[in-house]
């Protein structure tokens, strides 16, 4: 990586291709989730020491639950059993995880699971790691609009005061910068229901490599592409 890196406030990941990563090796697509979680370590590891303050990373959608029940099963277990041993080691490299999604459909275990975690890195104050786990951007907006609506009922705010602030404020991101850049590992180019309001102003990266492959020196390369990117926010560039 060259020395003159523009490092991204925050950096959200689609993380895709652990199942075909498993079949490319006639595995189980449980064992390629398994092999994404030392990608996540990886990632999370490299993001802190470049000085990344947000990463949020995609790692159970909606539309999820509609995948086989045993893989559900099993992502739930991994899940539950990567915040266990991961907690302290994150909260000893300052890095404080936030869980965004609806909790509804989830197990008493896996809450327990979550409120462990979050309470566990509450103080860490270098890396905001952000987990969309049971996340869908359109519920997300369908939400944040009854909630507006609602305000609006009860005469706590007038229709004509609902602007983009408003409706930011009432997003799951609240209070999180919108992301610089976004990466889709597996060469997949879609934002899959992801974060479809904050990626307005977003650069998007797309590798060919799958998500277990996605290592340091991938990362690295995803920071090497934003730095070359002209962001310009819908402006003309002064040429002066």
């Amino acid at each position: 990586m060259s020395k003159r890196v523009t490092i991204p406030t925050h950096i959200a990941i689609i993380m895709d291709g652990n199942g075909r990563w498993a079949k490319q090796r006639g595995k189980e697509r449980y064992e390629g989730h398994l092999a994404g979680v030392k990608s996540v370590r990886t990632v999370v590891e490299a993001a802190a020491r470049a000085g990344v303050k947000y990463l949020t990373l995609y790692a159970f959608s909606t539309e999820n639950w509609g995948r086989p029940t045993a893989e559900v099963d099993a992502i739930m277990e991994l899940f539950c059993r990567t915040v266990v041993g991961e907690g302290e080691t994150l909260a000893a490299q300052g890095v404080r995880v936030k869980i965004m999604g609806e909790r509804t459909r989830f197990s008493a275990t896996v809450l327990e699971m979550i409120d462990r975690i979050e309470t566990t890195t509450a103080a860490g104050d270098r890396l905001t790691l952000v987990l969309a786990f049971n996340y869908s951007s359109r519920r997300e907006m369908v939400l944040a609009m009854q909630s507006l609506a609602e305000r609006v009922a009860a005469g706590q705010m007038r229709a004509e005061d609902i602007d983009e602030e408003a409706v930011a404020a009432s997003l799951m991101t609240n209070g999180i910068p919108d992301p610089d850049l976004i990466i889709r590992t597996s060469g997949e180019c879609r934002l899959s229901n992801f974060l479809l309001w904050q990626a307005s102003y977003a650069e998007f990266y797309f590798p060919e490599v799958l998500w277990p492959d996605f290592d340091e020196r991938a990362f690295a390369e995803a920071l090497e592409a934003y730095a070359g990117r002209d962001r310009r926010y819908g402006l003309v560039k002064d040429e002066s």
